[in-house]
Formats: structure tokens, C-alpha cells, sequence
């Protein structure tokens, strides 16, 4: 995927547009997944991250997965970020690339298991 360069205020608002369409589109359920989208994280490719969970959710019918944005969060050397909270359980995965997403779904999102070698932090 070609990724548009960044050069006004303008084009982040269309961007952060997107991104709030692409997730209001997914609500409820029990497991939610949150991927950064401040500017360090969008810098780092979290707009492909958020559309390859939006794809891989959409491919394996998981419509009670719910997809939330949030901003930068402080740690901007690990972008792009991604939480799985699942079962009270927050999981940070860090460096995340659109092919790891599959692996995250199936494994986190769908069997419960952590992905150890991508997770950088836990929540109970």
C-alpha cells in the first residue's frame, strides 16, 4: 500500500476522519483492540495496521471485536502500537507490521493466546 505524504494540518484531519469512520464501524463485544494513531504512530504505519485489523476482522467475520483509535501514548519508539484487551487482560504489542495483524487476530484476538515475541507490555 502507497502511503500519501503528510505535508498540512489538513491532511492529518482527513486522516484522523478516516480513521474515527473505520472504527466507529466496529463496537461492542467483549475483546477490543486499540491502535495508536497519534502522529509518531501514524508516522510508523499505524494507518496500515488499523485497515489490515479492519481487513483481517472483516475476512474471519469477527463482528463482536471492537476497533478504537487513541492517540500517542509516550511511547513513540515502539510504533506502531496495538492493545488486544481481552478477558480484563490489556496486552501491548509493539513494532507491530500489517503481516503480523493475522498472527495477533488468530492467536490473541480469537484463541487468547499472547504473542509473546511482538508483546511489550501487560495490563491485569
Amino acid at each position: 500500500m502507497e502511503q500519501k505524504k503528510i505535508t498540512s494540518l489538513d491532511d492529518l484531519r482527513k486522516i484522523r476522519e478516516k480513521s474515527k469512520d473505520l472504527s466507529s464501524a466496529r463496537s461492542g463485544g467483549g475483546t477490543t483492540v486499540v491502535v495508536g494513531m497519534g502522529t509518531c504512530g501514524i508516522a510508523a504505519g499505524a494507518r496500515e495496521i488499523l485497515n489490515e485489523v479492519m481487513s483481517e476482522l472483516a475476512r474471519r467475520n469477527l463482528d463482536d471485536v471492537a476497533v478504537q483509535t487513541t492517540g500517542c501514548i509516550g511511547m513513540c519508539q515502539d510504533e506502531p502500537l496495538l492493545d488486544v484487551i481481552r478477558s480484563g487482560q490489556r496486552v501491548t504489542y509493539g513494532r507491530v507490521k500489517p503481516e503480523d495483524v493475522a498472527t495477533i487476530v488468530a492467536e490473541h484476538v480469537v484463541n487468547g493466546r499472547v504473542v509473546e515475541k511482538l508483546a511489550i507490555g501487560r495490563a491485569d
